[in-house]
């Protein structure tokens, strides 16, 4: 809006308040790289991740039925996904090495995000269908996302913005030095 001057004036009602740009969360809220289908293929960035390397494809560790994943679009610092390579929506769809390989990566990642950031506690959990709100509803994945006390502060409660501390690659890679390896390893 001008003013009778020739100023630009701001539009809407000033409230005191800051902004936060986070022009990167578009790509989420637009639903960039969301698989169009429901079948496994190109379109489904959880099919793609494991033919990228770890560091292109955020990958914290890899098992033989599923892998640990950084989230693009984290709640906190450290959220991570545990996904099946298999493409398949429906946690009753997994296979008996499937569904305990995903428990054992759960807790290797939960020990990792304590001894790499000191996590005082999870919110680990799985949204199934659209309707649950999964954001990628056609390929099962569970979140892990580690908390700390006094974590949720106003920024994401009245700011409705998350603060991330860290680059994701520098994320992926602390995780991946500390994450668990099995005693053959040693």
């Amino acid at each position: 809006m001008t003013s009778e001057a020739g100023r630009i004036e701001p539009v809407g009602e000033p409230d005191g308040f800051g902004r936060l740009w986070t022009p990167h969360r578009m790509a989420y809220i637009q639903g960039e790289n969301k698989p169009v289908g429901a079948e496994a293929g190109d379109t489904c960035p959880f099919c793609s991740i494991p033919a990228k390397s770890d560091e292109d494809g955020l990958v914290v560790s890899r098992g033989a039925a599923v892998y640990a994943v950084l989230n693009l679009y984290p709640y906190n610092g450290g959220h991570l996904m545990v996904v099946p390579y298999r493409h398949v929506a429906d946690y009753t769809e997994l296979t008996g090495e499937e569904t305990a390989e995903l428990a054992e990566l759960t807790k290797q990642a939960m020990t990792a995000l304590r001894l790499a950031s000191g996590a005082h506690g999870f919110n680990i959990g799985m949204n199934q269908g659209a309707t649950a709100g999964a954001g990628i509803a056609a390929h099962l994945h569970q979140h892990i996302v580690p908390r700390w006390g006094g974590d949720t502060n106003f920024m994401p409660i009245v700011g409705r913005t998350r603060v991330l501390p860290e680059l994701l690659g520098d994320t992926r890679k602390m995780l991946a030095d500390a994450w668990p390896r099995p005693a053959a390893d040693e």
